[in-house]
């Protein structure tokens, strides 16, 4: 059972979140600021492996599935270059994707999960890095370009 049953009511379903996924990382790989990051980091043939993985994190986010096991915050402290500018173009492309494929209520559950997910990375990456993070501002929006 999921644990957000208006979401389910507008089609939130392991297909639409393998839908999100692909759709998402495939402009995600292509784009300027945050495709190299990506390419850098998960070959041609790991890609297919990479998105099983989102899809499992999401799919364990939103449905409750349990399925993924992973640990994604060593593999983006690993990540040097990784700053707000990253975080703020993967939002705005990720909330363009969500609101060009789900229904509004839906759009809406995945923006705020991946806003409280990015907010969370930031922090901890911040922390690892030995910054002051006692006056750093909320991660502003960028619009979808």
């Amino acid at each position: 059972m999921a644990r957000f049953p208006e979401a389910v009511a507008e089609g939130l379903d392991e297909a639409m979140i393998r839908e999100v996924v692909h759709h998402f990382y495939a402009a995600a790989r292509e784009d300027p600021v945050i495709g190299p990051v990506f390419r850098a980091r998960v070959p041609d043939d790991r890609w297919q492996a990479h998105l099983d993985t989102i899809e499992d994190f999401w799919c364990s986010s939103l449905l409750g599935t349990r399925r993924y096991e992973g640990r994604p915050m060593p593999k983006h402290l690993a990540i040097s270059e990784l700053n707000d500018d990253h975080f703020r173009r993967w939002l705005a492309l990720f909330r363009h994707t969500v609101t060009q494929i789900c229904p509004q209520k839906t759009a809406e559950l995945f923006v705020e999960r991946s806003e409280r997910i990015a907010e969370a990375f930031r922090i901890n990456i911040g922390m690892a890095r030995g910054e002051d993070l006692m006056f750093r501002p909320k991660l502003t929006r960028e619009p979808y370009p």
